[in-house]
């Protein structure tokens, strides 16, 4: 039975536009979203497993991402790879990723193969039916990933050494692939008790958005996943977490490979919290007014067009994560110009920044940005999808997602200025070179 029923409709940042959004819980813990959408006849159906790769048991880092490869083997009722053949077959796509935060699965099919989905999708929620060789085969895969994106990659595994030196003591700081000598260690029994242990009805979020309607979809739901068990012994969602950072850290990265040097810093930056999305909203606004457009941003003008120092710059900040999250900056130096000259003139920049006023029309600027992307995203049904359940695997609730065009909108110069005295603290930071030898980083 469905134990309670919700409408709601989520304004954007336009009070024109408008997203019918529909909640319920299913007895067995598991969480429904439905948005509707009837523009077209298609449907997302997503499942969302409230657990990542920050969620790992020490020593089996990618064990989350292992297991996500590991779901398109097959059941007790299906062939390995008979859900992928059986979307494509009906003129649909699939996929699946894993994050720090969570692990999904998704589907984009015509809107009347939904049952189909839900009943395959729930198959594989509790009936996964895993061999040594699935273990074998799906490591050496995993393995290969690995190389191919990170190992190959000066630039990935430079980004792995200054996460690992950002966090002291969370699970941020080690990579979502796993560490390389940990993956090769990965076995059945790793696979088998994350599975059993997280992949429950009560651990998960199901989102289905576009041309459906909520009462059909709250009795599918019901019939194909709230027959599933809930897992009586979910643990909390508890983990370590950072001390007080009190001293800069810096690194040199060399690698060969390096094409272009560069400049990168993270600061420890505050995420989204239920109810209280103001710093991560005034972080949005401080990411474009510092690196945004090349053309308008601070380090922009100032590095690229005023001193010709950099050939890039940029800023980014993304609030979407349970736990405290980063803010970036990177520069790339033009020719003749020193890492060491491109790191001093990035911080005479922020100085410059911190010491004068917030352009009143460079803040309208973004925020009417904002609110045009804002308004943008309903047209786009699987961001829509993806957007409430990523909030959800982090503690946000519908009603966040729903009040975070107005925050963004209502952010001022002055919470600007205030979260960037608060944030870009040296004392928070990881500062990093790359380059292709250590002579062109002195």
């Amino acid at each position: 039975m469905l134990r309670s029923l919700a409408f709601s409709a989520a304004l954007a940042a336009s009070p024109a536009v408008a997203q019918d959004v529909s909640t319920f819980q299913l007895d067995n813990g598991m969480d429904v979203v439905v948005i509707e959408d009837h523009r077209a006849p298609v449907v997302v159906h997503m499942v969302w497993y409230r657990r990542g790769s920050a969620d790992e048991p020490v020593g089996e880092s990618g064990v989350a991402h292992f297991l996500e490869h590991l779901l398109f083997k097959g059941t007790e009722n299906m062939a390995p790879g008979e859900l992928s053949e059986t979307v494509a077959a009906n003129g649909g796509s699939d996929n699946a990723f894993t994050s720090y935060d969570y692990t999904a699965y998704f589907q984009r099919v015509a809107a009347d193969r939904l049952p189909l989905m839900m009943q395959m999708e729930a198959d594989r929620m509790v009936n996964l039916k895993l061999s040594e060789g699935d273990i074998a085969t799906e490591r050496d895969v995993i393995l290969e990933e690995r190389n191919m994106r990170t190992e190959n990659n000066p630039s990935a595994l430079a980004r792995e050494q200054m996460m690992a030196a950002q966090y002291l003591n969370h699970r941020y700081g080690v990579p979502v692939i796993g560490w390389k000598h940990e993956m090769e260690t990965l076995s059945l029994e790793d696979a088998t008790s994350f599975y059993d242990l997280y992949y429950s009805p009560n651990n998960a979020t199901l989102v289905v958005a576009g041309d459906v309607d909520p009462t059909e979809v709250g009795k599918l739901a019901q019939e194909y996943y709230g027959a599933i068990p809930r897992q009586e012994n979910l643990p909390e969602r508890i983990r370590s977490q950072e001390p007080p950072q009190t001293a800069a850290r810096r690194l040199t990265f060399y690698d060969p490979r390096v094409s272009q040097p560069y400049v990168a810093r993270s600061y420890l930056a505050p995420e989204r919290d239920s109810g209280a999305q103001e710093k991560a909203a005034a972080l949005v606004y401080l990411a474009e007014l510092l690196g945004g457009s090349p053309f308008t941003s601070v380090l922009g003008m100032k590095l690229q067009f005023d001193t010709n120092t950099a050939v890039f710059t940029n800023a980014s900040y993304s609030g979407t994560s349970l736990d405290d999250t980063t803010f970036n900056l990177s520069v790339a130096p033009a020719e003749g110009v020193t890492l060491q000259e491109a790191e001093d003139a990035m911080d005479d920049a922020i100085q410059s920044f911190m010491d004068t006023e917030i352009d009143p029309d460079r803040m309208e600027a973004i925020r009417t940005q904002l609110r045009a992307s804002e308004v943008y995203a309903l047209d786009d049904v699987q961001g829509l999808a993806n957007r409430y359940g990523a909030a959800l695997s982090i503690g946000l609730t519908v009603d966040d997602v729903q009040q975070w065009p107005a925050i963004l909108e209502a952010v001022t110069a002055e919470d600007v200025k205030a979260i960037a005295a608060e944030v870009l603290d040296p004392r928070r930071s990881v500062t990093m070179w790359v380059s292709a030898e250590e002579e062109s980083a002195e």
